[in-house]
């Protein structure tokens, strides 16, 4: 079997056979080619169902994962989105098909510059990238329609929802090391409303509002 051909039963069967209905998740995650974010070592396992480790103690998350955090935003492809962990870049590169401009973030300087690379390869030129604590946000780029923080975070990072604009949504796993829940926040006049999406594991959201190192 291709990488070509992986990456559509990948769509077929662990995406929209799992539940993802999205016709623009699925069409973002069928353009791009995951195995491009990967260590070619780790190519044959590109579009198998589970996280692979892209250095650092860092992974690039389950391709379902990656679909079900883009669907949750439900973006229309006009927003402006602001990520917390680059990692890697592939979110990053499934939310520049989905989005107008997309502000990422990553505290490894490493991970950062490789995804730098990777993304200008691949012409993803809507992407703004910064190496710092994600936790600040990005505040000169502040309001954003939709915040997606790709880390696992004890309590939701103040500064993320003051530059989340209203009516937008926030996408994040929280709870502790071994027990997460992926929340979606609509940020609106009456206030937060909080719903949770499922189970998860992430690493941890390192930073002034997450997790100490």
């Amino acid at each position: 079997m291709t990488l070509e051909e992986a990456r559509r039963r990948m769509v077929e069967e662990q995406l929209a056979g799992r539940g993802i209905a999205d016709p623009r998740v699925l069409a973002a995650m069928g353009r791009v080619a995951r195995h491009e974010f990967v260590d070619d070592a780790l190519r044959y396992a590109a579009y198998h169902d589970k996280p692979l480790p892209i250095g650092d103690e860092q992974t690039i998350s389950q391709p379902f994962m990656v679909a079900l955090m883009s669907e949750a935003l439900a973006l229309r492809g006009d927003e402006r989105v602001l990520e917390i962990g680059t990692g890697c870049g592939y979110q990053t590169a499934i939310l520049a098909e989905l989005a107008a401009e997309v502000f990422s973030i990553e505290r490894l300087a490493a991970l950062a510059a490789h995804a730098r690379r990777t993304l200008e390869r691949l012409g993803y030129g809507s992407v703004h990238l910064r190496v710092g604590d994600g936790t600040l946000g990005w505040p000169e780029a502040a309001p954003f329609d939709a915040v997606l923080i790709t880390a696992a975070t004890p309590m939701i990072p103040r500064p993320l929802l003051g530059q989340l604009r209203p009516g937008g949504r926030m996408v994040f796993p929280m709870g502790e090391e071994e027990l997460q829940t992926l929340v979606r926040i609509r940020k609106n006049e009456a206030g937060l409303e909080e719903e949770c999406l499922g189970e998860c594991r992430f690493v941890r959201l390192v930073g002034r509002y997450g997790f100490e190192r």
